[in-house]
């Protein structure tokens, strides 16, 4: 029996663009933004314009660029691991997954004008990021450990400092809070690593070193692990250095429940890896909140 064909259309349905633009990635940024703003220790009251743009930005805007443009130079290997995502199983039709990711490119630098220099200085950062990652000629993505860096600083720390110098009126953020948005930002390199269990025989193929090609499933999931847990002692011990023993204590605590899911998902990381990034992210995430709130007494 032949197969029976699909209607050819000129346009993506809305609902394969939002697929493209994945809705569910776009938390971790907004999250890291708010801690930015709490971090910043300024209130809210005739600023909420700003957080609601800078939120706007972080989220559906530049990540949502980010997977645009991922989905669009990762179609070929997309085809291997998932072919039912929007552009390897035709419902995003043409070159039209490149021209959602230019559009909106523009309109996130569009919006960015509203935060001021910080915000669109950050905007540009943020895309060229997002650019480089999945793109050739740099295509950050074909390696590991480059490729997590930068969606690391991208994703937790740029959107950190962001939302603390939109509240600081266009300032610096003070060291404290600029020291540990690079350390969220150096952990989130092992979260980056979870996202690549489920695409291994595809990476392989298409010569696509992410970690757990480079170093084997339990490696990479031991290199993630590591990662994480040691920038969150280091945090704990500037929170305690820093006179915060309360904060550094829950931090610790949220810590002390991640290690026990580390060592259920060491044992089966690529059965495990998302439930690992279901539960462990959201302990992480949890104490960089706690974190934001230790710098408000330091603003």
């Amino acid at each position: 029996m032949a197969p029976v064909a699909l209607p050819v259309t000129a346009y993506p349905q809305p609902s394969a663009v939002a697929e493209l633009l994945k809705p569910i990635t776009w938390f971790p940024p907004m999250w890291a933004f708010g801690c930015g703003v709490v971090a910043s220790g300024r209130p809210l009251e005739g600023h909420w314009g700003l957080v609601l743009a800078g939120i706007l930005l972080a989220g559906p805007f530049v990540c949502a660029t980010s997977q645009a443009v991922n989905d669009w130079f990762d179609r070929h290997v997309d085809a291997i691991n998932e072919p039912q995502r929007p552009i390897p199983s035709g419902r995003m039709p043409g070159r039209w997954g490149l021209y959602v990711a230019l559009i909106w490119t523009g309109l996130s630098l569009l919006l960015s004008l509203a935060l001021g220099p910080w915000g669109f200085g950050a905007a540009v950062v943020g895309l060229v990021l997002a650019w480089a990652y999945s793109a050739p000629p740099l295509r950050l993505k074909r390696n590991g450990w480059w490729g997590n860096l930068a969606c690391g600083i991208c994703y937790e720390g740029l959107a950190w400092v962001t939302g603390a110098a939109v509240m600081a009126g266009g300032g610096m953020p003070p060291g404290p809070s600029l020291l540990l948005a690079g350390l969220y930002s150096l952990g989130a390199h092992g979260i980056m690593t979870l996202n690549d269990f489920k695409s291994i025989e595809g990476d392989r193929r298409m010569g696509i070193a992410s970690l757990p090609v480079q170093l084997g499933p339990r490696g990479a999931a031991m290199s993630a692990c590591v990662t994480m847990a040691l920038s969150q002692a280091v945090v704990i011990a500037l929170l305690a250095h820093w006179d915060r023993p309360l904060h550094a204590l829950a931090v610790a605590a949220l810590l002390a429940a991640q290690l026990v899911l580390m060592r259920r998902f060491v044992a089966a990381p690529v059965a495990r890896a998302v439930w690992f990034s279901g539960l462990g992210v959201m302990l992480y995430v949890a104490g960089m909140l706690v974190s934001a709130f230790a710098l408000r007494g330091q603003a």
